[in-house]
C-alpha cells in the first residue's frame, strides 16, 4: 500500500476513534468530515449546550506532500501523539497552529 493511502487510513481511524468519545457537555455530537480527494480531514462539534448553538472545528488535518499538517487541534491530549501511536513517524507531522510558525512534532519530542 502506498504512503498516501496508509496516511489516509491512519488519519481517518484516529479521528473516528475521537468522534466515538461522547462530548462531555450539552447535546453535542462529534462528527468527522473526510475529503480524500484533497486530503483534508476534520473533527467537528455540532449541537447545543445550555440553549445555545454549538458548532466548530475541533481538529483540522491536511496531508501536504509527504507531511501531515495538524492545522488546528482542540483536543486535550493532542492529535500528534495519537498519530504517532497509530504509525505515522513524528518527523512527518507538522504542527501548524503555533503563532511562531509551523514546526515538526519531532522537535517537541527532542526537547
Amino acid at each position: 500500500m502506498d504512503t498516501r493511502a496508509t496516511d489516509r487510513e491512519v488519519i481517518e481511524k484516529v479521528l473516528s476513534e475521537y468522534a466515538a468519545i461522547p462530548y462531555a457537555h450539552g447535546n453535542v455530537d462529534t462528527v468527522t468530515v473526510f475529503d480524500r480527494e484533497s486530503d483534508h480531514y476534520l473533527l467537528m462539534i455540532v449541537g447545543s449546550e445550555n440553549g445555545r448553538r454549538v458548532h466548530g472545528c475541533l481538529v483540522y488535518i491536511d496531508r501536504i506532500g509527504d507531511k501531515i499538517w495538524v492545522q488546528a487541534d482542540g483536543t486535550e491530549r493532542g492529535m500528534a501523539p495519537a498519530l504517532v501511536r497509530a504509525g505515522i513517524p513524528a518527523e512527518r507531522i507538522m504542527l501548524a497552529f503555533s503563532s511562531e510558525g509551523a514546526y515538526p512534532y519531532s522537535d517537541v519530542l527532542a526537547a
